[in-house]
C-alpha cells in the first residue's frame, strides 16, 4: 500500500503529463493542410485583411496606395476542457496504471481538437456566414470590379447541388496551395494539462479525489471563399471537374485571375466523409480506368479521408 505524500503527488503529476504530451506528439492530425494557423492575443480577432488578395504591379513614379474593402470578420476564442478525476483509493492500491491509457486518450483529444474543429467548420459552411456577409459555401458571392469593392458586383458561387433532387452527402475541394489556407485555426493558449492535489481543496476533500484536466484556448474560422467549393452531387469524375473547373475560375475583386485549384496533388485537397472514401480513390487515386483507359485526375488532389465532417 502506498503512502499517499507530497513527493508521490509530484512524481505522479509529472508522469501524467509526459503520457499526455507523449500521446499529443503522436496522435495524426491533418488540420495543417486546410488552416492557416493564427496565434491570438486577445479575446477576439477581426479580420479586417480578408477579401484582399495581393497584387504587384510595375514600380513607376510614387507607390500606389489602393483602398481596399474592408471586412469585419471576427473568431472569437472559445474556451475548452476536459478532466478526470482519480482516486485517492487507487494511487493508496498501486493501481495508477488503469489511469495511463486516460491521460493518453486526453493528450490524443487535445492534439485533434484542431481537426475537430476545422474540418467540422466544413459542414456547417453552407448555414454560416464568411467574412463578405454570404454563407460560406453560397450561390451569390459577390465580386466586384473594382479592388476597393466599388461597382456593380457580380455575383459568384461555391456550392454545387443535383440539377434535381435533393442534396446529398457533401464532398469539398480546397485550395491549400496558398500562404494563406481557406480555413483558419485560431489559438490564444496551448492546450494544458492541469492538476489539483491540494488536500485543502474543497474537491479533493469532499470527494477524496484528485483532479488532472486540460484547458484550451482557440477556435476555427473561414478564410477565402474562392479556396474552397462544397459539392452535395454524386463524388464521380465529372463533377470533379466541374467543382475544379469552378474554383479555377475564380477571380479577386478588380478582375484579377486567383489562378486556384491548379496545384495537383501537392495543393489541391479533396475532402470527403469516409463513407465517400472509396468513391474519392476511384476519381483521382487510380492511375487507369475503364480497362486501360489513363485517368485524367489521377494524382489531381490529395485525399482527406475525415471523421470529422
Amino acid at each position: 500500500m502506498a503512502i499517499v505524500t507530497a513527493p508521490l503527488l509530484a512524481s505522479m503529476r509529472v508522469g501524467f503529463s509526459k503520457t499526455f504530451e507523449d500521446a499529443k506528439a503522436k496522435a495524426p492530425s491533418q488540420w495543417a493542410l486546410a488552416a492557416t494557423h493564427v496565434p491570438s492575443t486577445a479575446k477576439s480577432t477581426t479580420y479586417g485583411w480578408l477579401g484582399q488578395y495581393p497584387k504587384l504591379r510595375e514600380w513607376v513614379g510614387p507607390r500606389t496606395v489602393k483602398s481596399m474593402q474592408e471586412h469585419g470578420y471576427s473568431i472569437t476564442n472559445k474556451l475548452y476542457e476536459g478532466t478526470v478525476g482519480v482516486a485517492r483509493t487507487d494511487i493508496e492500491d498501486d493501481n495508477l496504471g488503469v489511469y495511463t491509457p486516460l491521460l493518453a486518450e486526453m493528450g490524443y483529444a487535445a492534439a485533434t481538437h484542431p481537426d475537430e474543429l476545422v474540418f467540422g467548420l466544413l459542414g456547417k459552411g453552407v448555414t454560416t456566414l464568411c467574412y463578405d456577409g454570404q454563407n460560406f459555401f453560397d450561390t451569390d458571392h459577390p465580386v466586384y470590379p473594382q479592388v476597393d469593392g466599388t461597382g456593380d458586383a457580380v455575383t459568384v458561387s461555391n456550392l454545387i447541388d443535383p440539377a434535381a433532387g435533393d442534396p446529398g452527402l457533401a464532398w469539398y475541394i480546397l485550395d491549400a496551395s496558398r500562404p494563406l489556407k481557406p480555413l483558419i485555426f485560431q489559438e490564444r493558449t496551448k492546450p494544458d494539462l492541469l492538476a489539483v492535489t491540494d488536500p485543502k481543496q474543497d474537491h479533493v476533500f469532499t470527494q477524496d479525489e484528485y483532479l488532472y484536466g486540460v484547458r484550451y484556448r482557440c477556435n476555427a474560422g473561414f478564410g477565402f471563399w474562392q479556396q474552397a467549393v462544397c459539392c452535395r452531387d454524386t463524388l464521380n469524375a465529372a463533377n470533379f471537374g466541374k467543382a475544379l473547373a469552378l474554383m479555377q475560375g475564380y477571380k479577386a475583386d478588380g478582375g484579377r485571375p486567383l489562378a486556384l485549384g491548379r496545384g495537383g496533388k501537392s495543393g489541391t485537397l479533396l475532402v470527403v466523409p469516409s463513407s465517400l472514401y472509396s468513391a474519392a480513390l476511384d476519381v483521382v487515386g487510380v492511375q487507369l480506368i475503364n480497362g486501360g483507359e489513363s485517368n485524367k485526375y489521377y494524382d489531381a488532389a490529395t485525399i482527406i479521408n475525415c471523421a470529422w465532417l
